[in-house]
């Protein structure tokens, strides 16, 4: 049965009917989840930066870079909806990250310290640090998820809603992490 709308013709001064468009039932929340081709053409670069900034490794990002794919693709059916998918897999790429560092950890205490240390910042000519490297060292001993959070924001482009998602804390939590590493850095900077 279609509605109808009753309007007035100005120039002739009668009513004409004329039929209203049916609206569809369709919720606005459900959206599928592009094919999984998509999925990985739009958002491949980006995870892979996320990984090499992460990791500080080629190799190791780019093992974690396949795994989180992998894994994507075995839950693709789980999905719900497409508005969850980049944090989504930013969640995978950040699991898969903390379980090679609590492996690189326990391995470490077996074979020894050597693999630890952490190498110093070099220094130019006038004894001041090489900017790029104090920045990765500053970033590295950030906590956990102030980095996490940093490098999703600033390197990553993720709301604060998708990091939160990602990081599993509150929208608040996650702002507050970025707020609390970018303070950091500056005084770092400033020393």
């Amino acid at each position: 049965m279609e509605t109808l709308l009753i309007r007035k013709d100005s120039e002739i001064g009668r009513s004409s009917r004329m039929p209203r468009p049916k609206k569809k039932n369709t919720p606005a929340a459900f959206e599928l989840p592009p094919p999984f081709d998509e999925a990985v053409a739009r958002h491949e670069r980006e995870l892979m930066r996320f990984l090499l900034r992460t990791t500080r490794d080629h190799d190791d990002a780019l093992d974690l870079f396949q795994e989180t794919w992998l894994r994507a693709y075995r839950a693709w059916p789980k999905l719900q909806s497409a508005s969850g998918l980049r944090p989504w897999l930013y969640r995978i790429a950040t699991n898969l990250c903390l379980n090679r560092a609590r492996d690189r950890m326990r391995r470490a205490r077996v074979i020894g310290d050597e693999e630890l240390d952490l190498a110093r910042v070099p220094g130019n000519s006038d004894g001041a640090p090489d900017s790029a490297l104090h920045l990765k060292t500053v970033i590295s001993r950030l906590p956990h998820n102030q980095r996490e959070a940093l490098v999703m924001r600033k390197f990553g482009g993720l709301e604060y809603a998708e990091i939160a998602t990602a990081l599993g804390c509150s929208s608040d939590s996650a702002r507050a992490g970025v707020y609390q590493a970018l303070k950091k850095l500056k005084a770092a900077a400033e020393l």
